[in-house]
């Protein structure tokens, strides 16, 4: 059993899309219309056969309660593994991505959190050798 789709839900889809392949670099790999929304998936250019995130609308009465107490706690609503967490923090940064946690030291890891635009926080990991 592998890992083939996942999501988060984004406030507008639209707005996901570029942030998400304009800023932090991940490419389409479907964006067909249903109904008013989109079947939008990002995959890494490192992998473009992995795992796809789907950037799904937050339309579900549940979703925006959800994602408000999470934000509002400070939870990530996903988490992408890079190489270099500083070097990564320092890319996105400079194209005016705004964190809400600095890169640290989490013991095995080494993480940072960054608000996605769209109503999510999104974590980025190095694990330590």
């Amino acid at each position: 059993m592998r890992i083939n789709l996942t999501g988060v839900f984004v406030d507008d889809q639209a707005q996901a899309r570029s942030f998400y392949t304009d800023v932090l670099g991940f490419v389409k790999k479907h964006d067909l219309p249903v109904g008013d929304d989109y079947w939008l998936t990002m995959v890494s250019p490192e992998d473009p056969d992995g795992t796809q995130l789907l950037l799904e609308p937050s339309g579900h009465r549940a979703v925006g309660p959800f994602k408000a107490a999470l934000f509002e706690d400070g939870i990530p609503s996903a988490q992408f593994d890079v190489d270099d967490v500083e070097a990564e923090h320092k890319r996105l940064a400079d194209r005016g991505v705004r964190f809400t946690q600095e890169p640290v030291d989490a013991g095995e890891a080494i993480m940072a959190v960054f608000d996605d635009t769209c109503g999510n926080l999104i974590a980025i990991v190095q694990e330590k050798a």
